[in-house]
């Protein structure tokens, strides 16, 4: 990302912390390697500045409030530009998507140890979409499994499987009413 696309990203999410009433600073870096799916521009908002309630409604319940802002950087900051050329924003405050990325981290590891080792599907459940796109990505690096969501907001869930398993028996509620075979 070329230096001009850094101050952008910089420059517009210390607007609209701006039109919040928030008094902090933001600085950028790239994450990871150009071009490639864990790519991701970080716009870390300085916290030394803000009150714990602040920070607390910056981040929202769950990180929601968080993602909302993560989403609009990525879709504002890329209208216009090529789809090679775009970029993925990542809106960081007091440590939260660096806590979080470590628990999405540990999820997937647990999540494709367990489809490796019984063959089962494995779902996760409780995901962002944002949240399901990093895992869907931790997994690939994994080797050997495929991922899909199932399911419908609020209620979305990432699939972890065997490709060519035999489909495992679903004792979860979404069977519970399922009319048995004639």
């Amino acid at each position: 990302m070329n230096e001009n696309e850094t101050n952008k990203g910089v420059e517009w999410l210390s607007q609209l912390l701006s039109l919040q009433g928030l008094t902090a600073s933001v600085s950028g870096h790239q994450q990871g390697e150009p071009g490639s799916d864990s790519s991701s521009y970080w716009l870390t908002i300085n916290d030394s500045d803000l009150s714990a309630e602040q920070i607390e409604t910056v981040i929202g319940e769950r990180g929601k409030v968080l993602d909302a802002i993560q989403y609009l950087a990525s879709t504002i900051l890329n209208i216009g530009a090529a789809p090679d050329t775009q970029q993925a924003y990542t809106v960081e405050l007091a440590g939260y998507r660096e806590r979080r990325q470590t628990e999405l981290q540990e999820m997937a590891d647990s999540a494709a140890a367990e489809a490796k080792d019984t063959g089962k599907e494995i779902e996760i459940k409780g995901l962002s979409s944002a949240e399901r796109r990093q895992v869907h990505t931790l997994i690939k690096e994994h080797g050997g499994l495929e991922t899909f969501s199932r399911g419908k907001e609020p209620d979305r869930r990432l699939v972890v499987h065997v490709p060519g398993a035999a489909p495992a028996e679903n004792d979860s509620d979404d069977a519970a009413g399922a009319m048995p075979e004639a």
